[in-house]
This record gives C-alpha cells, structure tokens and sequence, in this order.
C-alpha cells in the first residue's frame, strides 16, 4: 500500500483526500456513510461572525453536469458554533478544518480568533469570495489589494495553519494567489464555484431567488484544474485543488497539475461515500503505478 500521508504547511494528513465545505456538512450528517476518521480532512460548513439567515428559496438549481447555489452562507454563527458544534465533532480523530466567512477583514479576524483558542481545530480555510460590505459589495477574492487585506488580517489574530480558498471569477488567479501567500497563507484551495445562472422559460424568471449563483460539479474541473496548475507554478506554498472532482481519476490529474491535496464537493450529494472510494482509487493506481508516495505525482504534468 503507497503511503498517502500529505503535509499542508504544519498540519499532518493521513491522506490527501478531503471534503468541501457547505457540501458536507459538520461530517457528523455523514458518519452513517464512512468512517469520518478515515478521510484526511473534513472542511465544515461556512462560519461567519454572526449569524446568517442566507438567501431565500430557490436557491439550487440543477444544471447539466452541475449545479447552482445561492445559499448565502446560512449559519449560526461562530459562537453557536464553539458552544454546541464543537463539542460534538473535537473528537473526531481527523483534522476538522472551520471554513470561515466574513464581510470586512475585522469579520473575519475576529471570528478565526475564537476558532484560534478552540485546541481540536488545527486550521481554517479563509472564504475570500464574500462582498466587501465597506467597498461597494466587491468580492474580496477578485483582487490582489482585497484578498490581501483579509489575509492580513487573519494572520495577525489566527496561529494555526491558514488556508485560503481563492475564487475564480477574476482575470488572473495567479497573481491573487502570489498576494495572499505575501501576506502569510500557509496554502490556498482551488477553485471556488464559478458565478452562473439558470432561467425558467415559462416563467420568464431566474431559477434563483438572488438570480446568480455558484456553479459546482463537473462542468467546472476543466476550469479548476487549469488553474491549479497555473497557481502551482506561482507560488511555493502547498496548493489544494478542488472542482468537480468524483473520482480517483479527477483526483490524480489534480496532483499532477500541482496539487498537495484535493477536496471534493457536489459528489457527496450523489455518492456520500464518495470520499472512500476516490482514496481507495488513489491508492490503487499508486500500487499499480510502482509508486510508492502519493506526493511522486504531485506537479508530475509533463509539459
């Protein structure tokens, strides 16, 4: 058996599989389906400082080889969170990862900081695909001065291993990336959902209440694989690589475009066990290659 184990900056995996957040819940929903202490890390659902109601309905839509979200980061907020969430999932003998969320780099600062004091928490992935409620509604992610910002922030109150999911909706990821990394990002995840939309013809109308949304599964792989492999080749931080990844295959090409690690999202909709299925592929074709380490292949693109 090839050994699977991956580094993300300090934090230690037992192998490079994990799962997205807002697609897996707080791993507890999932536990009837595989043993959560078998995938290498589970990325909870978005946190913000406050609590958030979301968007209203409808806010899913079915798209070919995909789907759109506008769920608008509903949650209960971050001390909700450290006071009944936790408790339940510390246990859980795999890194649990707080995807966090926010609307000004204060927000975010001050929610990784509560997170920063919780011992069975050993990093956060930063959310830099939110509006900046102080700059017109912008996303954060969409520029270098923006993502930098957060990051900055975030580093000077957060100590564990930080994470930064960069969006794809801008003209260079490249350059986001390099930005963040500046600023102290230990890694980055790629790729956010891809803006999208969907119309109901017989109603004349958006199949979503805001009218947008975020595009997921596999019609955005092509995309995300390309850009890990350009933001592989910028930076020299750990790269995770995520979108529309469903099985060992998807995953593999990820590697090999430069990605440490890979998460994978919309497939736990359709397969909850889909996680033990691409990590027992991986393993599998590393035998069946004469690999001995998962991280032989990371960056092996033959360009």
């Amino acid at each position: 058996m090839a050994d699977l184990s991956v580094k993300i900056g300090n934090l230690g995996m037992k192998n490079p599989v994990m799962t997205a957040s807002g697609t897996f819940g707080y791993g507890l929903e999932f536990a009837d389906f595989v043993p959560l202490e078998e995938i290498g890390g589970i990325i909870v659902k978005g946190t913000t400082l406050a609590p958030r109601q979301g968007n209203d309905y409808p806010r899913m839509a079915e798209t070919p080889q995909g789907m759109l979200n506008c769920v608008g980061l509903q949650n209960k907020g971050v001390d909700y969170f450290c006071e009944h969430i936790y408790p339940q999932i510390k246990d859980i003998d795999t890194n649990m990862i707080v995807n966090v969320s926010g609307s000004s780099p204060e927000d975010y600062a001050e929610c990784a900081a509560r997170i920063d004091a919780l011992d069975r928490i050993p990093a956060i992935e930063l959310n830099i695909s939110c509006p900046n409620v102080k700059d017109g509604g912008m996303a954060f992610g969409v520029t270098c001065e923006g993502a930098a910002s957060v990051v900055k922030a975030v580093r000077q109150r957060y100590h564990k291993t930080l994470i930064v999911k960069l969006s794809p909706n801008v003209t260079s990821i490249a350059d986001i990336a390099r930005a963040v990394e500046a600023e102290g990002a230990d890694s980055v995840s790629l790729i956010n959902t891809l803006m999208g939309m969907a119309i109901d013809i017989e109603r004349r109308k958006p199949l979503l209440s805001i009218s947008t949304g975020g595009l997921s599964g596999p019609a955005v792989k092509p995309v995300a694989l390309r850009m890990v492999w350009q933001v592989a080749k910028a930076v020299n931080i750990p790269v995770i690589g995520l979108g529309g990844i469903s099985t060992a295959t998807d995953a593999i090409e990820f590697f090999m475009a430069g990605a440490t690690a890979i998460e994978i999202g919309t497939a736990n909709f359709l397969d909850p066990a889909v996680t033990m299925k691409v990590r027992n592929g991986i393993n599998e074709w590393l035998d069946n290659h004469g690999c001995k380490s998962v991280t032989e292949i990371v960056g092996a693109l033959d360009v």
